[in-house]
């Protein structure tokens, strides 16, 4: 494997998904949350591509992946699958997965569906049970217009709009995160996702009937597990995490401060966590 490597890989449906690789060593696939893209694991590239072999990936419908012409293929099993296409397409065997919320549930799944492809998973502020009111939250924004003008306008307004999540973050950071997030356009910023995201996670729910995702959790047995979760989350109760410690006391479990839904990957108590749990992962995993 190259140490720096750009591409795509097309997946069973004909779709070219973007991913990128950085470093060698053990390789860690970092999966992105519902409406972000690879650029949230710029910290994780930047701190252990000296350690590990990053791997990250636009899922389909986001960053610079193709969008799905039928949205209803917007499914966590779906996009299960295409990460392993993407193993598949580097010729790994396995690989340990850093999950950010969405991701953490895709994580959870391949725990249950192909495990022996798992090395070991990081959940980052997301478990088996969600908080309906963070569900709530974010379907008020989902696949809507963004708001904001410019760059600097969403890092002027970002803190009136996610201060109370996270309090302690500086205009520079809030930058940042904004160009994570959208892309320029002519009048306002655009989407990096597809927005009939919001189409499918509405199907998705029509029954209104929660799965219990607790064998999934399960599923997680043996695997070398680590957690964070932002002190402010409004997806991750302090009910669910404490449940979670109890079910895998192995699990290295760090609750950062001053962090909502989700953490950004770059606090000290974040780099911590994950420097322990890529030294549990297996040599040459």
């Amino acid at each position: 494997m190259l140490n720096s490597e750009r591409g795509t890989v097309t997946t069973t449906d004909g779709l070219k998904l973007a991913y990128d690789v950085h470093g060698t060593g053990t390789p860690i696939l970092c999966l992105a949350g519902l409406t972000r893209n690879m650029d949230d694991f710029d910290p994780v590239l930047a701190n252990f591509s000296n350690r590990a072999q990053i791997i990250r990936l636009d899922s389909r419908g986001r960053g610079a992946s193709d969008f799905d012409p039928n949205p209803q293929n917007y499914t966590i099993p779906q996009e299960a699958s295409d990460a392993l296409a993407l193993l598949d397409h580097l010729n790994l065997e396995r690989a340990a997965i850093i999950g950010t919320s969405r991701g953490g549930l895709i994580a959870m799944v391949l725990a249950a569906t192909a495990k022996h492809r798992l090395s070991g998973v990081l959940l980052n502020d997301i478990g088996p049970k969600l908080n309906p009111a963070g569900l709530a939250y974010i379907m008020d924004y989902l696949g809507r217009p963004c708001a904001f003008t410019s760059f600097e306008d969403a890092a002027e307004r970002l803190p009136r709009a996610l201060g109370a999540q996270f309090p302690n973050v500086s205009h520079a950071e809030w930058l940042a995160y904004a160009k994570r997030s959208w892309t320029a356009g002519p009048d306002r910023l655009q989407l990096r996702y597809d927005s009939k995201l919001r189409e499918a996670i509405e199907t998705q729910g029509a029954s209104g009937e929660t799965p219990d995702l607790w064998p999934l959790f399960h599923a997680l047995s043996g695997l070398p597990l680590a957690a964070l979760r932002g002190a402010h989350s409004n997806i991750l109760t302090p009910e669910c995490w404490g449940k979670m410690q109890t079910s895998r006391p192995d699990m290295i479990a760090t609750e950062i401060p001053d962090r909502g839904h989700v953490p950004f990957l770059d606090e000290a108590e974040s780099i911590e966590t994950i420097t322990r749990f890529i030294a549990e992962l297996p040599i040459g995993a």
